[in-house]
């Protein structure tokens, strides 16, 4: 096992921005060759955090897969002259949170949902392969949308119900670049909520109509995330995935197929790769779809 962190990279996929980028590293696991949440659900999918950066004041969007990647955040950050930080929280889910500790000296801030959510499974974290213990929980919840500034730059949160119920994205309106959290990932979503896939595929629409230029994901490629973000063609993609997913309640040999087999139209968008990894996340994603359709 490596020192957790240690395979962190810095990336800087646009200016005043910081990416901090673990994972996809054939072979490499960073917790335990057991079965855990942090390696299977995170690091072998490859997982970001992010920063917004404008003379001392900095932002973070997300607190990564461990506390230990999170100090790293914070020294990379007091490095490049930050003294200033606050903390977005894009949902309640574990690698976006299990960092916070290394925080509790900043504002933390969260939807009020994601607030509530975090309350409610803090047992459970304690009890997780590896736990987080303590869950440092925000101290400043809103009801987005949001208008912020870092410094000069401003910054929006708006609230999609992707992936997560209480999901936020992440804009910086001048430059049309938005900071996707989980609601999009290369190549497929997680769903983590099958029941609600109707209304995640709703928002992912609305979200195709926004003004966009460059979409940086949580979970993605690491070089096109340093060569500045895909493009928006990743909404097409998710949304090709996620109307087959749903047409295989109805449509059972769909279920059978390996994901290119599966998902042809997404691959088609040139938006998104293969990467093999994501075939069990293809395979716990229909099998969670269909368990819903059988009731």
């Amino acid at each position: 096992m490596h020192e957790l962190g240690s395979t962190m990279r810095v990336l800087r996929p646009a200016p005043n921005v910081l990416a901090f980028y673990d994972g996809r590293i054939a072979g490499v696991r960073a917790h335990s060759e057991a079965p855990n949440w942090l390696d299977d659900g995170a690091y072998s999918l490859g997982v970001s955090s992010y920063a917004i950066l404008d003379g001392e004041e900095a932002l973070v969007f997300d607190t990564h897969i461990s506390l230990a990647h999170a100090r790293i955040i914070r020294r990379v950050l007091a490095e490049a002259g930050a003294r200033r930080l606050r903390v977005v929280l894009s949902h309640w889910h574990a690698d976006h949170v299990a960092g916070n500790e290394a925080f509790t000296d900043c504002e933390i801030m969260a939807n009020s949902l994601t607030a509530q959510l975090l309350a409610d499974n803090e047992a459970a974290f304690a009890k997780r392969n590896p736990p987080i213990n303590p869950l440092i929980r925000p101290n400043r919840v809103f009801e987005a949308p949001l208008s912020l500034q870092v410094g000069a730059i401003p910054v929006e949160l708006r609230p999609a119900d992707i992936h997560s119920r209480d999901g936020m994205v992440m804009l910086l309106p001048e430059r049309d670049l938005l900071f996707a959290a989980d609601t999009l990932e290369d190549p497929i979503t997680y769903v983590s909520e099958p029941d609600r896939l109707t209304i995640h595929l709703e928002h992912l629409r609305r979200m195709a109509g926004l003004r966009i230029g460059k979409i940086l994901p949580n979970h993605g490629a690491e070089e096109i995330i340093a060569a500045g973000g895909y493009p928006p063609g990743l909404i097409a993609a998710t949304i090709a995935y996620v109307e087959t997913l749903l047409r295989c309640r109805s449509e059972g040999d769909l279920a059978q197929r390996d994901l290119r087999g599966f998902a042809p139209a997404a691959f088609a968008t040139g938006a998104i790769s293969y990467f093999a990894p994501y075939e069990e996340v293809h395979r716990r994603n229909v099998a969670a779809v269909t368990a819903v359709a059988q009731g």
